[in-house]
């Protein structure tokens, strides 16, 4: 088995966290969302997993592709890690709903094109 860590397998592991947060969420309100704390646990954790991974990817990768909020990514990650518990679920929605899938096309596709 080939464990070569690149930003393939970098970018792999991002987007299965991002399809998992989309798959979880699909058709759910801010308020049904917010009742699962079970949920919101392993969106928490699939988020910060994405931020994680997406630092491992190399500068070469996050610079060849601008139309990914990196800094974002990391600030989501941050407020979730630093003040978790008072994290405004209604940005955590917001990101759920509005801003993963688009991350989650826009790097499929890189997947999928055959890069990198």
């Amino acid at each position: 088995m080939d464990n070569v860590k690149d930003d393939r397998y970098y970018l792999e592991k991002i987007v299965s966290d991002l399809k998992f947060v989309i798959d979880h969420t699909r058709g759910l309100t801010q308020e049904e969302m917010g009742e699962n704390d079970l949920l919101i646990d392993s969106i928490m954790f699939r988020i910060v997993q994405v931020a994680e991974n997406s630092a491992k990817l190399s500068e070469a990768f996050r610079l060849s592709h601008p139309e990914i909020p990196w800094t974002a990514v990391r600030g989501m990650r941050n407020r979730i890690v630093h003040n978790y518990g008072v994290v405004s679920m209604t940005i955590v929605y917001d990101t759920v709903i509005n801003h993963i899938p688009v991350m989650y096309e826009r790097l499929n596709g890189i997947l999928e094109g055959g890069e990198p």
